[in-house]
């Protein structure tokens, strides 16, 4: 009598060798593929060389630490003092009158970054197309 070989059962369980392999390559595909967003930041065309300016071209804005704008006019040491809303109406007058206008944005180092960023946005929409920044000086007031 021939013996007959034993059957062997197919597996119920399912093969997990190879399920690192799989996983890392998902990874791997996903770390690739991925496109990760760039910080923009304020858009500024700064100027190839440094020109003279004349006083009377210049919109002096100073941005005090209460949030208040201090508007002067050319060299004038006058000025009056305005909330960042009204900016943008100031601007659209004072550049009717000089097209060649700049707009002089001195902030105050105590001022919240905010009332800079109103005052920004104010120009902006206002279509201010030259703008200076610069910090305002502690005795300059």
């Amino acid at each position: 009598m021939a013996l007959l070989p034993k059957r062997t059962r197919p597996s119920d369980s399912i093969p997990t060798s190879s399920m690192a392999d799989v996983a890392f390559l998902l990874l791997i595909f996903f770390l690739v593929t991925t496109v990760f967003p760039k910080d923009r930041g304020l858009a500024l065309v700064l100027p190839d060389e440094v020109a003279d300016v004349s006083p009377s071209n210049v919109l002096h804005l100073l941005i005090l630490p209460t949030g208040a704008v201090e508007v002067r006019r050319g060299a004038s040491q006058q000025g009056t003092r305005v909330e960042a809303p009204q900016i943008g109406g100031i601007w659209r007058q004072a550049v009717a009158q000089n097209p060649a206008l700049i707009a002089a944005l001195k902030t105050s180092p105590d001022a919240a970054y905010q009332h800079m960023v109103d005052v920004l946005d104010q120009l902006h929409s206002a279509r201010a197309q030259r703008i200076s920044l610069q910090l305002l000086e502690a005795g300059a007031r």
